[in-house]
């Protein structure tokens, strides 16, 4: 029998559909396709012929049909569209977003002491990841003898990427036969849908290449989580002791415990609402270590999904208005900058004041 195009179309249908529901597939279900114009009896014989010839297996007494490994082979060597990256395309992006992140979090540190420095006042900034990140495209990409790269192309246009050894047994048809369950079965997910179930439905689809769909799923599920992370800078905490209301070392240190990182961390969820410059005066104030002190914060946008906040805590008697206008400033500031990243320079006349103070 000759393998016509025709036979490779419903083949190639066939594959697709099973890699998406891990379920037999039907003539019924090849006729509801768009693409497929052929009546439900001239694809059943089709099927039927494919499966004399060994593309297409007939599992236990489903009416359904799967596809073979001399299916699969065929549909991976002539019939799967191509679109893995090359490894200098992977390279070149990961290059350019380990850059891009080191940017921003040496930026959140030089904006918290610059801001520190304008103030005369302790100063955090914040880098907030958005949520609800997802996969857009997974590549699995043979790297060599014995291991392979996974590629994953996130909703928020970064890249990642993880180096996998690989089992004796699987090729680089495996490979990419795994690259196609992934995409048809984990794109566009959330980290809270990635169930002990799914597993079991990708693993069942992977074929030879099972082995390594818990690897990957792990790997996914920790980096979509790591998305929504966020990184905070403070700096000028010992200011704080300049001020008359903390000259009492017990009063102050109640206060500096509340400037470190992780205390910190939740401050994005408090401004995810707020609109402009927010002040929190003394008991409006959570932390009951802040009851006698003001806080003083500000939003700016940093792109790629990501939220910027910097702000000031200090005594109740704080000269708002400065306090306010100096942190509107760089607010609009930084936006502009991240807006336009050839613009790396911060706002001229707070930076300058800064190398003066600090030569």
């Amino acid at each position: 029998m000759e393998l016509t195009e025709r036979k490779k179309k419903v083949l190639r249908s066939v594959v697709d559909l099973y890699i998406r529901t891990a379920e037999p597939v039907g003539s019924k279900a090849l006729t509801e396709l768009p693409d497929m114009k052929y009546s439900s009896a001239t694809i059943r014989n089709e099927m039927a012929e494919l499966t004399a010839m060994g593309y297409l297996e007939q599992p236990h007494t489903s009416a359904g049909r799967i596809p073979s490994p001399a299916g699969y082979r065929l549909y991976v060597d002539e019939l799967m569209a191509d679109y893995r990256l090359s490894m200098d395309e992977t390279r070149s992006i990961n290059n350019a977003i380990e850059e891009k992140m080191q940017h921003v979090d040496k930026m959140m540190e030089k904006v918290a002491k610059l801001v520190s420095q304008a103030t005369d006042l302790p100063a955090i900034s914040v880098a907030s990841r958005q949520k609800g990140v997802t996969v857009q495209r997974f590549d699995v990409i043979l790297a060599g003898q014995g291991s392979t790269i996974l590629v994953l192309l996130l909703s928020n246009e970064q890249v990642v990427n993880k180096l996998i050894k690989l089992p004796v047994n699987v090729t680089e048809a495996d490979l990419k036969i795994l690259g196609a369950v992934l995409n048809a079965t984990l794109t566009g997910l959330m980290a809270e849908a990635f169930t002990p179930e799914l597993l079991q439905r990708v693993m069942n689809a992977a074929g030879a290449a099972s082995s390594l769909v818990p690897i990957v799923m792990e790997f996914t599920t920790h980096t979509l989580s790591q998305q929504a992370g966020t990184n905070v800078a403070v700096a000028g905490q010992l200011r704080l002791l300049e001020q008359p209301e903390y000259q009492d070392v017990g009063k102050a240190q109640k206060v500096l415990t509340t400037l470190d990182e992780e205390a910190l961390s939740n401050l994005p969820a408090v401004m995810q609402n707020a609109h402009g410059t927010q002040v929190l005066v003394g008991p409006e104030n959570v932390a009951q270590e802040l009851k006698d002190t003001s806080v003083v914060v500000t939003k700016f946008d940093i792109g790629d999904g990501m939220q910027g906040m910097i702000g000031v805590v200090g005594p109740t008697r704080m000269d708002y208005a400065k306090v306010t206008a100096r942190l509107s400033y760089f607010a609009e500031s930084l936006s502009k900058m991240f807006a336009k990243p050839e613009q790396s320079r911060l706002p001229q006349g707070q930076e300058s004041q800064s190398e003066t103070q600090e030569a």
